[in-house]
């Protein structure tokens, strides 16, 4: 089982901790495991002229951020993420598009009315899986804050086999036992949905694009 965290300041607390030396190395080494994230944006059923907003939740050091951006040239974007020190990577990664791209250093929770009804697409990559218990209540309010027939876009661990591998996940605040995708599908018209295997099987990652009903 991840370590679970009961509160949203104890897990904002303790991903800010978790990052600091996280963010040293993190586009060093994430490349190696998660997968996914390139298909993701690839899987956004959008124009490449288009004037979206999309909002993704634990930006991080902005890797999607700058290759949506580079993508869809005419979109605006905004990034959340509780640790400065990866958001002080994400500003230096996003420069080039800083007139586009929106970084915010804060948690994002559920009654929030800042992007209410306003945004095209919200993408989660890699960090609902870290958010426990409080992913549900991010989701619900991703709902809110999409548009009539707006996106959700996620890449994630999905589960393993190997009940080793789990508990080591779960040490680094991972849960992966199917969960997500037991939520997501039936809160949202599924648009692209693959699960895939990463290292022989030792793991499943998914990604998942669906649409908010109007």
């Amino acid at each position: 089982m991840p370590k679970t965290i009961h509160t949203t300041e104890e897990q904002n607390r303790s991903m800010q901790r978790y990052y600091i030396l996280q963010s040293r190395i993190y586009d060093a080494t994430r490349w190696s495991f998660l997968f996914g994230r390139r298909q993701l944006i690839c899987a956004l059923p959008f124009g490449r002229e288009a004037k979206i907003k999309v909002l993704e939740i634990g930006c991080g050091t902005g890797y999607n951020l700058r290759n949506m951006a580079r993508c869809f040239p005419k979109a605006t974007f905004t990034g959340l993420d509780v640790s400065e020190h990866m958001l002080k990577k994400a500003r230096r990664n996003t420069a080039a598009f800083s007139e586009r791209v929106e970084l915010i250093s804060r948690p994002y929770t559920l009654g929030e009315t800042q992007f209410l009804g306003r945004m095209d697409a919200i993408v989660f990559s890699y960090s609902l899986s870290m958010i426990n218990p409080q992913w549900q209540e991010l989701l619900q309010q991703a709902q809110a804050d999409l548009k009539p027939g707006g996106l959700i876009a996620v890449a994630d661990f999905h589960n393993s086999r190997l009940g080793w591998f789990k508990r080591h996940m779960g040490n680094n605040y991972v849960r992966m036992d199917g969960h997500l995708l037991a939520q997501l599908r039936p809160d949202f018209i599924g648009l692209f949905d693959q699960v895939k295997p990463a290292y022989g099987g030792v793991w499943e990652y998914f990604v998942f694009v669906g649409k908010k009903a109007d």
